[in-house]
């Protein structure tokens, strides 16, 4: 009797095709450098008060009180300013205002030096010209670079070939006041194309101004 023939499976070799996946994965890769090449960081020009020693009393002086504005941030979402230097024996020269543009931005902008000037506005005022040109530039003659180059000319007084004197902001945050707040302020600061500005700390000074005015 002949025997039967056991069938056999017959094995197949599976054999995983990679290359749709490499070639999705080079798209990616190539879209991300793409994204992060084009991605432009915010910056943000910040100056600190000088440690240095050596430096001359009357260097360290060298922009006029009414050029100066005084800012303090609060507790409870609230904002002070001094219109140039604190006068520590003069509680009044402290008075509060609102975040925004109707607050201390509108301060800002139309504060009036003892020459009559206003600086923040006249800043700004060269910066939208400069605005106006960019977006006009169809052509883009005027590349970002050149762009920010011209606008840090004009944030640091130099406006149609000529320097003028610019504002400088002098923030200080109370220790309750809210980190939010105190972006806030150096928001205003980039709005109103403030060039010059400071964070600096309370000293006794200060504190016995904000104690007499009752600001936390």
């Amino acid at each position: 009797m002949a025997k039967k023939k056991e069938s056999r499976q017959k094995k197949i070799n599976v054999r995983v095709d990679f290359t749709p996946m490499v070639d999705m994965m080079m798209l990616l890769i190539t879209f991300f450098m793409l994204c992060t090449s084009l991605a432009k960081p915010q910056t943000m020009e910040l100056s600190m008060p000088s440690n240095d020693k050596n430096m001359e009393d009357e260097d360290k002086s060298v922009t006029k009180a009414s050029y100066t504005v005084t800012i303090y941030v609060g507790a409870n979402d609230k904002i002070y300013y001094v219109a140039g230097l604190p006068k520590y024996d003069d509680p009044s020269c402290l008075k509060e205002t609102t975040w925004g543009k109707d607050g201390i931005r509108k301060v800002l902008i139309t504060h009036v030096t003892e020459d009559g000037t206003q600086p923040v506005q006249q800043v700004m005022l060269a910066k939208a010209k400069l605005d106006e040109k960019k977006a006009a530039d169809l052509n883009n003659t005027m590349p970002d670079s050149v762009y920010q180059r011209e606008l840090s000319k004009i944030k640091a007084g130099i406006i149609n070939g000529e320097k003028i004197q610019t504002m400088t902001v002098i923030i200080k945050a109370t220790d309750k006041s809210k980190y939010k707040n105190l972006v806030d302020a150096l928001d205003e600061m980039q709005i109103c194309s403030i060039g010059k500005y400071v964070i600096d700390k309370i000293n006794p000074d200060d504190e016995k101004l904000l104690k007499e005015k009752g600001v936390e």
